[in-house]
């Protein structure tokens, strides 16, 4: 029995023996093919730096170069209407005449004032004059008397002078009464009638009497982003477009800029000025802008392709001896093919032209 269990024993150990060999050949063939491993052959490209032009599109929006909304500064009732929505006025033209026949019993009482202060006046400076006569003969008059009489004449002309001045208060509320254009313009609201009640405490005070506008220059306003305030400046000149005459393209320049960001929006305000003699154009029309931006200096343009951008960042891929780099790098202005890019580079840098995400830092590259 026992010549036969030994052998079996020895069969059994050298079936475990096998598998444990031939696991240790493949694993040293393994080694070696990865020690053999050549690099992989990945397009590259050097690094330069360029001057990289682009266009930037915006939304923007007509308005008129001046606008006001006027308004009744005395209570009256509308007299007269001239002129309606649409009308085409000159500066100083008389839109409306007001009525307010307390206005006019006002500026009487006024009036009757002062010609009274004026009589009282008179007459104290006479009789300073005469006495200021006498005296010239010594011991004729007193200089207590001749004090009091210079005194009530001084009095006198101070109440004149403010008899005059409440005249003439009322009678500027009297020229209130006409309401005329402060600029040459276009009528654009009308929001009362004939016989209408107005005044600053009335119920036609909520709304203006007339809305003016001058139509025949335009004012263009866009807000450009923070990034791109710098590549613009007084006098560069932009085009735009509008959906109602989608085939024709404007142009105008830029006349000011706020030099200051919105903090909601985070731009500046830009203004152009827009000529619209024939009234083609007008206020509240919403405009495509192109603005072009050219390059101020010379920064590193890259294929957009060599850029990747995830949630860890955006960074390029740079061959420093024939192995990948990550580099993290900021974007600037882009065009369809090509970006700027900010970061530790330099001219010359060799840079993957177009990585994919699973490339890792380490990774053998042969350009």
């Amino acid at each position: 029995m026992k010549k036969y269990i030994f052998p079996y024993l020895i069969y059994l150990t050298g079936g475990m023996a096998l598998p444990t060999l031939l696991n240790g050949c493949t694993a040293n063939a393994k080694k070696e093919e990865l020690s053999t491993e050549k690099p992989a052959a990945i397009p590259t490209f050097k690094l330069q730096k360029e001057k990289l032009s682009t266009a930037l599109q915006l939304p923007g929006e007509l308005s008129a170069f001046q606008q006001v909304d006027l308004y009744a500064k005395v209570s009256s009732f509308v007299k007269t209407l001239n002129v309606d929505i649409g009308s085409e006025v000159k500066k100083g033209q008389l839109l409306m005449t007001l009525e307010a026949p307390e206005t006019n019993s006002q500026l009487s009482a006024a009036k009757s004032r002062l010609k009274s202060q004026e009589a009282l006046y008179m007459a104290s400076k006479a009789h300073y004059d005469r006495l200021y006569e006498t005296s010239k003969t010594p011991g004729t008059i007193s200089k207590n008397d001749l004090d009091q009489a210079i005194a009530r004449r001084n009095s006198d002309l101070a109440q004149l002078d403010a008899a005059k001045a409440a005249y003439q208060e009322v009678g500027s509320l009297r020229d209130y009464l006409e309401i005329r254009a402060p600029f040459n313009g276009i009528i654009t609201a009308r929001n009362v009638n004939l016989g209408a009640y107005v005044g600053p405490s009335g119920k036609g005070s909520e709304l203006p009497l007339f809305t003016l506008q001058e139509q025949k220059h335009l004012r263009l306003a866009v807000a450009i982003p923070e990034v791109y305030t710098g590549y613009l400046k007084a006098g560069d000149e932009v085009s735009f477009t509008l959906r109602s005459v989608p085939e024709q393209v404007f142009k105008a320049k830029v006349k000011r800029l706020s030099g200051a960001l919105d903090l909601r929006l985070r731009s500046e305000k830009v203004e152009m000025d827009v000529p619209n003699v024939n009234k083609q154009l007008l206020p509240g029309m919403i405009a495509e802008v192109y603005i072009p931006l050219p390059a101020n200096a010379s920064t590193f343009v890259v294929p957009k392709k060599a850029i990747i951008e995830t949630a860890e960042g955006i960074y390029v891929w740079k061959v420093v001896d024939h192995k990948a780099e990550k580099v993290n790098v900021k974007k600037g202005r882009e065009t369809d093919d090509q970006a700027e890019i900010f970061g530790a580079l330099r001219i010359g840098d060799e840079l993957v032209t177009s990585p994919s995400e699973e490339l890792r830092a380490g990774t053998q590259i042969k350009p």
